[in-house]
């Protein structure tokens, strides 16, 4: 709700000195009636459940591992316990790199969405910038988020401002 209220002051802060021409989208139904989304989502979700057994399979792994180990400690020896402790713990590691590796912020799911991802939105923000152009519009703003997701770049005053603090090249 800050967000909308902080949008609006700068808005209404931009239209006194000029009236703007704003336009509202909503990037999650534009998306929706996107079929290659959809089929993205689907492949995303096959991808998930497949690297999702994967880590499954080696947890279950480890942890029968864990309850054979402890229905045959008594019977091992010192040396015995380690080993089976160690390969243990190796599977667990096993199980948590690959859950790391598939699902982390950095990992196989997160840069195959990206990958996806990229040409869809490189369409829409496309058809958005074309549309701002013969519209006439400055400002485009994305009302699922709050974000501004186009703006003239006349009105961007990053430079004076870096200027007026000192900051200029």
């Amino acid at each position: 709700m800050k967000k909308m209220l902080f949008l609006f002051a700068l808005l209404l802060g931009l239209g006194v000195a000029e009236a703007q021409k704003i336009a509202l989208v909503d990037m999650d139904y534009i998306l929706k009636k996107d079929p290659a989304y959809e089929m993205m989502n689907r492949q995303l979700e096959d991808l998930s459940k497949k690297w999702q057994t994967e880590v499954t399979t080696l947890e279950n792994k480890a942890q029968a591992a864990y309850k054979s180990y402890q229905s045959d400690v008594v019977f091992l020896s010192a040396e015995q316990k380690k080993a089976r402790e160690e390969s243990i713990v190796s599977i667990e590691k096993q199980a948590y790199e690959l859950k790391r590796k598939y699902f982390g912020p950095e990992g196989e799911l997160f840069k195959k969405r990206e990958s996806l991802m990229k040409p869809i939105q490189d369409k829409v923000w496309a058809a958005m910038k074309d549309l701002a152009r013969t519209q006439g519009y400055q400002i485009i703003i994305d009302r699922s988020s709050s974000k501004i997701v186009y703006a003239d770049p006349a009105l961007d005053v990053s430079e004076a401002i870096t200027a007026k603090l000192g900051l200029s090249r």
